[in-house]
């Protein structure tokens, strides 16, 4: 028991760190640019909700790609292998987020208006995105890479 409790503690320690702080302030910029997208697109422009929920994770992740990158996770891969992943990465977590979020919020408002249980159901996929994309950036878009001797190193 005290094995798994320290293996537990560890796990928490790691992923809660200090890229995980940076992770949040790129977030937090990431969130204030893509929502004001995302909202303008579906209530000023009257796009719809997959349209305006795009629209916020296309722009928003242009920003996020070279934030987190340099910023967060000091990645100095070149080429085109990290911007495979971080593109497979955001589009398994909108399509995830933001494919749960609807259908979960139609259940919760079914008396709501439409406009309401959209606004909300992105409110929601925003929730869910920042916990997938964290985990995906970190451990797969970003990722360390092993090296043959069993360290761990960045990318060249």
């Amino acid at each position: 028991m005290s094995d798994l409790k320290e293996k537990l503690k560890d796990l928490i320690t790691k992923f809660f760190d200090k890229t995980f702080l940076k992770f949040i302030l790129v977030g937090i910029v990431n969130t204030l640019f893509g929502t004001a997208v995302m909202f303008g697109f579906y209530n000023l422009l009257h796009l719809s909700y997959w349209l305006s929920s795009a629209a916020n994770y296309f722009f928003g992740s242009i920003l996020s790609y070279f934030l987190n990158k340099r910023f967060t996770f000091k990645n100095t891969e070149k080429g085109a292998g990290t911007v495979i992943r971080f593109v497979l990465e955001i589009g398994v977590c909108y399509l995830v987020a933001y494919g749960a979020a609807k259908p979960l919020v139609r259940l919760i408002l079914s008396g709501a208006s439409k406009t309401v249980r959209e606004n909300v159901a992105m409110l929601v996929g925003m929730g869910l995105f920042v916990i997938l994309n964290y985990i995906g950036q970190r451990f797969f878009a970003f990722a360390e890479k092993k090296s043959g001797d069993g360290g761990e190193e960045n990318r060249p």
